[in-house]
C-alpha cells in the first residue's frame, strides 16, 4: 500500500508578512504603542507590495495587534481589548449552543473565589470603582437594559480588583452571555433589583474591610439568587443562549 501526503498548503504573502510582525509583537521586540515603519518601508523590509503589506495590517488590525492613532499616518503596536477579546469567546461558545445552566454554574465556579481574591489584593481605585458601580446601579430605576449593564460592571470592578487579568478575561465571557438572561428575570421578579443592591454592599463591605471569607460568601449567594430568580421567572435553565 502506497503511502499519500496531503497536499501543501501555500500560504498568501500578507498572511507571511502578518505572521512575520506579529511574532515581533508577541515576543515583546515591538512594544505597546511604537509605531510600525510606513508601508512603503515594510515593503521594501518584506520584499513585496505595498497592498500585501496594507492586507497584512488589516489582519493585524483585526487582531487587536496593531492601530492607527488620532493624527497619525502610521500604524501603532497595541494591546488587544479585554471585551474584544472576549466577544469571540462569546460567539464561539454560542456556537457550541451553551444555556443558561451552562453560564449560571461557571459563574458558581468562578466569581466566588474571585471576589476573594479581590478582597485580599484591592486597592484603594478599586474600592471607588466598586463604589461608583454600586452606587450607578442603586440609580437607576425603570430602564433594564441599565441595569443590567451596571450590574455587569460590578463584576467588572471585582475582576479588576484581583490585580490578576486572566481572572478578568474570563469572567467577561460569561458576563456578556449573562447579560440577555439577567436582563429578563430582571423584568419579572420586582425583588431582584433589592436584592442585587443587597448583595452589591455586602461585597464593598468585605473588600473595604479585606474580608476574603465574607467576599466569597456574599458572591456565592449573589449567584445563588441568579438562579432563584430565572426559576421565579420562568426562564428554561436548558434554554440556549443568543446574544
Amino acid at each position: 500500500m502506497s503511502v499519500e501526503f496531503a497536499k501543501v498548503l501555500i500560504e498568501p504573502a500578507y498572511r507571511k508578512v502578518a505572521a512575520a510582525i506579529g511574532a515581533r509583537i508577541l515576543g515583546r521586540t515591538l512594544q505597546d504603542g511604537e509605531r510600525l515603519p510606513s508601508e512603503t518601508e515594510l515593503a521594501r523590509q518584506f520584499g513585496v507590495n505595498r497592498s500585501t503589506v496594507r492586507e497584512a495590517l488589516r489582519e493585524l488590525e483585526s487582531r487587536g495587534l496593531v492601530q492607527r492613532r488620532p493624527g497619525s499616518k502610521l500604524m501603532s503596536v497595541s494591546r488587544p481589548h479585554q471585551q474584544s477579546v472576549a466577544a469571540g469567546v462569546s460567539h464561539a461558545l454560542l456556537l457550541n449552543d451553551v444555556t443558561v445552566r451552562d453560564v449560571w454554574e461557571a459563574l458558581t465556579i468562578l466569581e466566588p473565589p474571585l471576589a476573594a481574591a479581590a478582597a485580599r489584593a484591592r486597592t484603594a481605585e478599586d474600592l471607588e470603582c466598586l463604589t461608583a458601580a454600586a452606587d450607578a446601579f442603586a440609580a437607576v430605576r425603570d430602564d433594564t437594559a441599565e441595569t443590567v449593564r451596571r450590574t455587569a460592571a460590578v463584576f467588572r470592578c471585582l475582576g479588576r480588583a484581583t490585580g490578576n487579568p486572566v481572572l478578568g478575561l474570563a469572567q467577561e465571557p460569561l458576563l456578556q452571555l449573562l447579560e440577555p438572561s439577567l436582563g429578563v428575570m430582571i423584568d419579572k421578579v420586582p425583588q431582584a433589583r433589592a436584592r442585587i443592591a443587597t448583595a452589591h454592599r455586602r461585597l464593598l463591605e468585605a473588600l473595604e474591610g479585606r474580608d476574603a471569607d465574607g467576599a466569597h460568601e456574599w458572591m456565592a449567594r449573589h449567584i445563588r439568587d441568579f438562579r432563584k430568580g430565572y426559576e421565579i421567572a420562568g426562564i428554561d435553565l436548558a434554554l440556549r443562549l443568543t446574544l
